[in-house]
This record gives C-alpha cells, sequence and structure tokens, in this order.
C-alpha cells in the first residue's frame, strides 16, 4: 500500500513547531516541505542552511508522527538569464547537501520554461531548452551522488521542458545516474486536450517508461471542461481513476510515498481518508 501525505505549504506558512501541530491530527505519513513557502522561520536562503537546523525541523515533524519525504526546491533549470539560473542551481544544491539532515533523500524541481516565471513559451519544448535542461541536471546528479541525495524531477504537459512520458524517458537516458528519479504526477502528463485513449494505457505507457525511476507520486485529480483539462482538483473530485491507478502504482512501487495536492485545510482530513479507503480496496 502507499504512504499518503501531503504538501505543508497548502496550510500556510508558520513556524515549523505550528505547522506540525497543525498537520498531526490528519497524521499523514509524510509531507512535501518547500522551506520558503511553509516555513516562517527558516527560508532556505543559499547560506543559511545547516545540519543543526535541519536536523531541528527533522525531529519537530518525527515528534508528531510526520516523515519529511521531498523537499521542494522548485527552480527554473532552463531560466534565459545565466546569473538567475546559477543562482537557482546553487540553491539546489544547497538543498541536495542538507536533505540527509532533513530526514529525507528526495530535492524536486519541475523542469521549467523559457520564461523566467516558467509559464509556456512556444520554444520550451524545443531541443535547445531540452539541452539546457539535461546540462543543470547532469550537473545536480553530481553533487546528489556526493550527497546521497537524489534529484527528483518533475514533468509538466504543455507547459515546461518535460511534457511526455517521451520526453523524461530521453532525460533519464541522457542523464544515466543513480541520484536521478521522477516525481510522478499523471495528472501534469495528461495533455491539455486530454487522454487519447484509456487511462490504464495512459498509466501504464509511463510506467513501463520510467516506472523504475519513480521516487514519490503526486495524487491529485482533474476533469475536462470545453475539451481542456482542469488539473486543478483534489483528489477524488474528478475523472481520475484512483483505484486503478493505485493498484498499478502498488504492483510496481510498493509503499511509495503519495503526496496529495490541491487539497484545502477544511477537507484534507477527509482527501487523507478517501485515498486510504481506495488504496486499500485494491491491496
Amino acid at each position: 500500500m502507499m504512504q499518503f501525505g501531503l504538501r505543508a505549504h497548502d496550510f500556510g506558512r508558520h513556524g515549523a513547531d505550528a505547522l506540525a501541530d497543525i498537520l498531526a491530527p490528519m497524521k499523514p505519513a509524510s509531507i512535501q516541505l518547500a522551506l520558503s513557502k511553509a516555513l516562517a522561520d527558516i527560508d532556505g536562503t543559499p547560506g543559511t542552511l545547516s545540519p543543526g537546523a535541519a536536523r531541528k525541523i527533522r525531529e519537530t515533524f518525527a515528534a508528531r508522527g510526520i516523515a519529511i519525504s521531498i523537499l521542494g526546491c522548485y527552480i527554473n533549470p532552463v531560466h534565459p538569464d545565466p546569473d538567475a539560473l546559477e543562482a537557482s542551481l546553487r540553491r539546489f544544491e544547497e538543498h541536495l547537501r542538507y536533505a540527509r539532515d532533513f530526514g529525507c533523500a528526495i530535492v524536486g524541481t519541475e523542469t521549467g520554461s523559457l520564461n523566467p516565471d516558467c509559464s509556456w513559451h512556444p520554444d520550451t519544448e524545443g531541443d535547445e531548452a531540452f539541452d539546457r535542461l539535461t546540462e543543470s541536471v547532469a550537473r545536480l546528479a553530481r553533487v546528489a551522488e556526493r550527497t546521497g541525495a537524489i534529484v527528483g524531477v518533475e514533468a509538466v504537459a504543455d507547459q515546461h521542458t518535460i511534457g511526455s512520458v517521451e520526453r523524461m524517458a530521453e532525460l533519464l537516458r541522457r542523464v544515466d545516474s543513480p541520484a536521478v528519479g521522477v516525481i510522478w504526477d499523471p495528472v501534469n502528463l495528461i495533455p491539455a486536450k486530454g487522454i487519447d485513449g484509456s487511462q490504464e494505457a495512459f498509466f501504464r505507457k509511463a510506467l513501463d517508461a520510467f516506472g523504475d525511476k519513480i521516487v514519490a507520486v503526486h495524487v491529485k485529480d482533474f476533469r475536462m471542461v470545453n475539451g481542456r483539462r482542469d488539473g486543478t482538483l483534489p483528489a477524488g473530485a474528478g475523472e481520475l481513476d484512483l483505484g486503478l491507478l493505485f493498484r498499478l502504482i502498488n504492483g510496481r512501487k510498493p509503499a511509495v510515498d503519495g503526496l496529495l495536492e490541491n487539497v484545502r485545510p477544511e477537507t484534507a482530513a477527509e482527501t487523507l481518508a478517501l485515498v486510504r479507503k481506495l488504496d486499500a480496496a485494491g491491496a
């Protein structure tokens, strides 16, 4: 069975103790922790992290039975400004160096856009951007290999440098490192025009292409509205066949972390209960 958790910043920005107290009653197995988005008492600015600070945060959540499964450090790894790109890569590298002190292995990012704000750009899915991404990920992988961490890469269809199963597989072929893994968000990979074929075929295509490299899963939902995908729904509120998805994941990656997205604080406990029920039904 999967281990379900939450994105910490969906619950606002608080001190570590206050945030842990907010999350504890929902009993998430783990959290994705984006330092600057979730914690008011530490912002993750390069040069401010230390093993002691990371250990203190880890122990704060562990005391409430909550692990940190992913450090969110979402940068634009193909940023058009070389100086901004260098600063972002250095920030990610620092997260990699301290990941183990936080008690986790994975530092996660999406794959960016040729626009600085990661919005859609017509050339983002071209070869030039992909080459730049490959260089960035290869650099981060070298640091991750030395520190025992994992660079978690997340795709977004029709917007970011990696927007398809094929492109993700190509990145993994080019950067052939045990320190590079996939944060699989099935909804993010659904094209804007929807799935061509069955959901099962869509899921299996991804699992066949990079199932062995999946290190965590993002769990949310989608709905087709006027022929376009709306992928901003919490799990169970849309058209995704969650029961099927969980069965396929458990067959390939048992006990993997599944981090819920798009939850509201007032409904998070209900959503957690739903996905746990669906997961148990297919176990």
